[in-house]
């Protein structure tokens, strides 16, 4: 029964979701001939909308640990993927950035739109090299330009409790800038889990790290200790997820 009226909840929570999509992409491309900051302050305010609709229809929350480590000015936000939830409320909880994403999300329909609108950092991952290249490359000129970068080292959304290798593309852009490296933890995937229609109530633990000094050192180097950060954190906020169900 309590399965089922999670799944009415999650059926409302869609419905809105999807409606609010297709209404606020159009109107999203007309805020083209703004400047990028203006357009992604509107943009925003889907995801804004939709963060707080799940909370009303599903009761999914969030708290954040450590806003006092976000730096001033540009920085590289390295985090944990493990689901949708992460893509929209991170643009409320952290500074203006742009996404690291593979180019074909461009192709879907309204939220490819929009998201092109902001013009993030989209590389070709079959391009090898030349995608590395590309995004330290345009890396350093949106941090430069003042905005920051986010990438999700796992390189996809992987459950909770599963551990995967962390790839090198954001610590090479942390070696070649001077710009720090904040790396994210969250448990989000407890909640709005994998290509779950159902999404569980409970608050969404975010937890923001020091910044860490990643120029001219080896990118393995920085890679191994974001890592080990927010590998150490899961644990700890996974356990109080699992409790506070």
């Amino acid at each position: 029964m309590y399965k089922l009226f999670l799944y009415f909840r999650s059926a409302i929570f869609w419905l809105v979701f999807l409606v609010s999509t297709i209404i606020f992409a159009p109107v999203s491309l007309l805020t083209f001939p703004l400047p990028v900051l203006s357009r992604y302050r509107f943009i925003i305010l889907w995801s804004r909308f939709n963060i707080w609709w799940l909370n009303v229809t599903c009761g999914v929350r969030f708290e954040v640990e450590g806003k006092e480590n976000l730096p001033e000015g540009g920085a590289i936000f390295l985090a944990k993927h493990q689901s949708t939830w992460e893509t929209m409320a991170f643009q409320q909880i952290l500074p203006p950035h742009v996404w690291v994403l593979k180019r074909e999300l461009f192709k879907i329909p309204f939220f490819g739109w929009g998201l092109k609108m902001l013009r993030p950092i989209a590389i070709d991952r079959t391009a090898g090299r030349r995608a590395v290249d590309q995004l330290v490359t345009q890396g350093i000129k949106k941090l430069e330009d003042n905005w920051s970068v986010m990438i999700f080292p796992e390189g996809t959304r992987v459950k909770p409790g599963k551990a995967v290798r962390y790839k090198l593309g954001g610590s090479i852009l942390a070696s070649q800038a001077r710009f720090p490296v904040v790396p994210v933890a969250h448990n989000a995937g407890e909640f709005w889990p994998k290509h779950s229609f159902i999404k569980w109530p409970g608050t969404v633990t975010v937890v923001i790290g020091k910044p860490i000094q990643g120029f001219e050192r080896k990118p393995e180097e920085i890679n191994e200790e974001v890592k080990d950060w927010i590998e150490t954190q899961m644990e700890r906020i996974s356990d109080k997820a699992r409790w506070g169900r």
